[in-house]
């Protein structure tokens, strides 16, 4: 399984965000001087099933691009956070296109195996050196 870097501008929120935990991630991945959790991403449609934070982190620091990871539901699970809520494909799929926003920790995504970590210095995502980063593979392979 492979990342690619794709720009932020082009990915679909789908859950709000809570601004204390982006401001804890934001002063994280500075302190780390590189990003090392690609955001899983729906395939075809590019809305984030898991990274809504880290897209908010991206876009605040003005990243030219972020790691990604693209997904289909058939390698993904879904339920809800939310105790006697159930969320879908369908429900996320139909938030995405009304390009309104579920509460923050509604949707829970299940991935059916682990997912590749990465090391992107912050530098590139900034949009230096991009020629040399595609194509990006995953930490370890």
């Amino acid at each position: 399984m492979h990342y690619c870097l794709v720009s932020p501008s082009r990915l679909i929120p789908t859950e709000e965000v809570d601004p204390d935990r982006v401001n804890e991630l934001e002063a994280q991945i500075l302190g780390a001087g590189s990003w090392t959790t690609p955001i899983t991403v729906e395939k075809n449609a590019l809305f984030v099933m898991d990274g809504h934070h880290r897209l908010t982190v991206a876009h605040r620091l003005g990243f030219a691009v972020v790691p990604v990871l693209l997904l289909d539901y058939g390698a993904v699970r879904v339920e809800s956070w939310r105790k006697g809520e159930t969320i879908t494909p369908a429900d996320i799929f139909a938030m995405a296109r009304s390009g309104r926003k579920f509460p923050c920790k509604t949707t829970r995504h299940i991935f059916d195996r682990a997912l590749p970590a990465c090391d992107v210095p912050l530098a590139l995502l900034r949009g230096y050196g991009l020629a040399e980063a595609m194509p990006a593979r995953a930490v370890g392979e």
